[in-house]
């Protein structure tokens, strides 16, 4: 009795154990992306890798639709701000990977590397895209704890007595 169980538990480990790594991730791959123009945006602590194809509007975000990514409306905007502003918003598809930092930062990033990355498919675009502020990348990140503070700025509180 005591060894049919310690191989019946042996045996729900080892089932537990293949569920495990089948649940494990694949890497992302990049794409075969012979036609696309290739663009890095930054922002926050975030990083985006895009990859600007013609197409037909098509936006992915690290495997993903940008809908199913970013799921908040005013995200989605964000991403989409550049193509507003061109006049290109079913001119080309854009594969994107992003890495680091929140969904707020990425989604920034991810506009920075369109906006570059149409600035180099389309030099014309420059004009506006500069214009709106787009190639510009925005260089606020949060500031460090200092010493002797409970947070960046935020010292302890002062006792008179």
């Amino acid at each position: 009795m005591a060894e049919a169980k310690k191989t019946a538990t042996k045996t729900t480990v080892k089932k537990a154990a293949t569920t495990k790594t089948a649940a494990k991730k694949a890497p992302v791959a990049t794409p075969k992306l012979n036609d696309a123009t290739y663009a890095t945006g930054k922002r926050k602590d975030s990083v985006a890798r895009v990859y600007l194809m013609p197409g037909k509007g098509n936006i992915t975000v690290n495997g993903k639709s940008s809908a199913e990514y970013f799921r908040r409306a005013v995200l989605q905007m964000i991403i989409a701000q550049p193509f507003g502003v061109t006049n290109r918003e079913t001119a080309y598809d854009i594969v994107a990977f992003v890495e680091g930092g929140g969904l707020s930062g990425q989604a920034g990033a991810v506009k920075h590397g369109i906006s570059k990355a149409l600035e180099k498919q389309e030099p014309e675009l420059r004009a506006a895209l500069k214009a709106a502020g787009f190639l510009t990348r925005d260089s606020r990140v949060v500031e460090r704890k200092h010493y002797g503070f409970r947070k960046a700025r935020r010292s302890t509180q002062f006792s008179k007595r």
